[in-house]
């Protein structure tokens, strides 16, 4: 899917540190100013960074100048890693900027949420980003919030641009977020982006 061309005006967000290689820019650009980091990643794909950490500090490379998000203080779990990843970079004079958020938020948007029947364990990132993303600027764009694994030309999709690892089995809510978000953007509070930008050639017919 051909996304929107970036602009110098746009504040990009990204959720869980996803690649931005060359195979991918054409689709999801590469600007970076803000991208969440959650800290089971840390632990699964860096080995929560008790051993070598080149390869996280050259992946975080792709990010240049941005903001790394992380709930630190929000789970016990999440304090160890978020703190290795804050000095992880510092040590190194990284170009990037670790953020942690503030706990008493996180809870405020998820209670925000559940009042308006979103039941699950733990709110997405992405809802969590897009919630920010409303208090903080004039207009918010969402791309690639699509939950379901056909899209609408009925054609199955991963569900991430770049694996089709699944979230845990009842842990988020995603169709029932994907209807709150859609709701906002059908009353114009922000704008879901589902097809593409660009046109591309119909699917054949039999």
């Amino acid at each position: 899917m051909k996304l929107c061309p970036e602009t110098s005006e746009n504040l990009r967000k990204r959720c869980n540190l996803p690649p931005l290689s060359s195979e991918y820019n054409k689709d999801v650009g590469f600007k970076t100013h803000l991208v969440t980091a959650n800290p089971s990643i840390i632990r699964k794909r860096f080995q929560n960074l008790l051993w070598s950490r080149k390869t996280f500090v050259d992946d975080m490379k792709v990010y240049n100048h941005s903001y790394i998000y992380m709930p630190a203080f929000s789970m016990k779990t999440g304090t160890e890693p978020s703190l290795r990843v804050y000095y992880t970079l510092a040590d190194v004079g990284a170009n990037q900027t670790v953020l942690f958020a503030n706990p008493n938020f996180l809870r405020s948007i998820g209670k925000f949420w559940k009042s308006r029947g979103i039941h699950a364990k733990r709110l997405s990132t992405g809802l969590f980003l897009v919630s920010a993303a409303l208090g903080l600027c004039e207009e918010v764009t969402i791309y690639g919030f699509w939950p379901f694994s056909v899209d609408l030309r009925e054609q199955s999709i991963s569900h991430h641009y770049y694996d089709n690892e699944l979230p845990y089995s009842g842990f988020h809510a995603m169709p029932e977020e994907f209807l709150q978000l859609w709701y906002l953007h059908k009353i114009g509070v922000l704008k879901m982006q589902l097809e593409p930008c660009e046109d591309l050639p119909s699917p054949p017919t039999s």
